[in-house]
């Protein structure tokens, strides 16, 4: 891909959010940040986004809320959920990284994420 992709990152944990960000733009990409599913509706509503990268649990607007929220207003948008509370028992729509993981293997699921499309979100 030429131009890399924007992507909004959601995660509640700052230091996370911040080093993450900083990894992400060192790569190229153009990237929104929020702590929380409240500021992510935001950035959604008044940026172009590809990609959402997000936490799971977060105190304001996360957990399953989230998960439904970004099913039935996001559908064309690529997600992936990280989390560290999540277990592979769960039942998520979408991909799940589970922290703590390393931030080239998140890279390499953004870039496999976005060369799918929108055909690659797994929604159920």
């Amino acid at each position: 891909m030429s131009e890399k992709a924007s992507i909004l990152l959601v995660e509640d944990e700052d230091a996370i959010r911040l080093t993450l960000r900083d990894y992400l733009q060192r790569k190229g990409y153009t990237v929104h940040v929020a702590s929380d599913g409240v500021g992510a509706i935001k950035h959604l509503l008044d940026e172009t986004v590809d990609m959402i990268v997000t936490d799971y649990r977060m105190e304001v607007l996360g957990g399953d809320y989230w998960i439904r929220f970004l099913q039935r207003f996001c559908p064309e948008k690529q997600v992936v959920i990280t989390s560290g509370f999540l277990r592979p028992e769960f039942p998520i729509p979408y991909e799940v990284l589970y922290k703590p993981f390393d931030y080239t293997e998140l890279e390499e699921l953004i870039e496999k994420r976005l060369a799918e499309g929108a055909s690659g979100t797994g929604q159920s």
